[in-house]
């Protein structure tokens, strides 16, 4: 383990699966706890997902906790007292070759923008993703062969295979599956530790200071980054692989255990 973990100024938490419990569908009592106290001591706490603001908002999250900032759509956005202090979109050719993509391959795409987000359709696979994690259904929109909106994410709501078929022709980009049915699609150089950097430069904190809390394979690149890092107990192997530390289960009090073994709060309060 790293030393000098009261050095630690301020944390990134992811919010699904991290934060906010899918099979309570609530933020576990003892880390709304630990988010409030780590805040007393004068520790920042943002938001790090891959939703964007407006889904961030609909999610209910906002209800339990308030966050110092957000880091939004996988890093591509990163909000500081309701301020954008840094963009990264998607070229809009790479946009439209996804568009159509899907249009051949007939599956469902969601385009996520600044404040909000639209889906081509919904099929099966749309509604059994989003009926795992909670989330409502985007504004659904027919998509044109050129998209005239700038976008920061996109997901695809397709298997493996469709997968391979669409990304080697999408030039830049990578992807981080979150379900059987759904992958993100983003810039290669762009995910939530580009984000954050952007947020430690805006405070003058270096990487050491921070620490992070994840789940998925969209959290991977951020533990890399930080100093210190935890993933949850049901988190990825892929995330579980590369994080400092190993907590329980969200659900068992686990983002709290990983706030207490970094040394942020005094002990754990349910």
């Amino acid at each position: 383990m790293k030393n000098g973990k009261k050095d630690i100024k301020i944390v990134f938490t992811d919010i699904d699966g991290t934060l906010f419990s899918h099979v309570t569908h609530q933020v576990p009592r003892s880390a709304i706890h630990a988010f409030e106290d780590m805040q007393r001591k004068g520790i920042k706490v943002f938001l790090c997902s891959g939703r964007n603001y407006y889904l961030i908002r609909k999610s209910g999250i906002l209800s339990y906790v308030t966050p110092d900032g957000l880091v939004t759509m996988n890093g591509s956005n990163a909000i500081i007292d309701g301020n954008i202090i840094y963009k990264y979109p998607i070229p809009s050719e790479v946009v439209d070759k996804m568009i159509t993509f899907a249009k051949r391959l007939r599956f469902g795409l969601t385009l996520i923008e600044e404040s909000e987000g639209h889906i081509n359709m919904i099929d099966e696979r749309v509604i059994s993703a989003h009926e795992k994690y909670g989330t409502r259904f985007p504004q659904p929109r027919t998509f044109p062969d050129h998209y005239d909106r700038v976008v920061y994410q996109m997901i695809a709501f397709c298997d493996a295979f469709d997968e391979s078929l669409f990304l080697p022709h999408l030039q830049g980009c990578k992807s981080a599956r979150w379900d059987e049915y759904a992958v993100d699609i983003m810039l290669n150089d762009s995910d939530k530790s580009k984000g954050i950097q952007s947020v430690l430069e805006y405070y003058g904190y270096s990487p050491e200071e921070a620490a992070c809390l994840g789940d998925g394979e969209n959290d991977v690149e951020m533990m890399l980054y930080c100093g210190h890092s935890a993933c949850m107990g049901a988190g990825s192997p892929k995330a579980k692989k590369v994080a400092e530390y190993t907590a329980p289960d969200i659900d068992e009090d686990g983002w709290a255990s990983a706030c207490l073994h970094f040394g942020l709060i005094d002990k754990i309060r349910p």
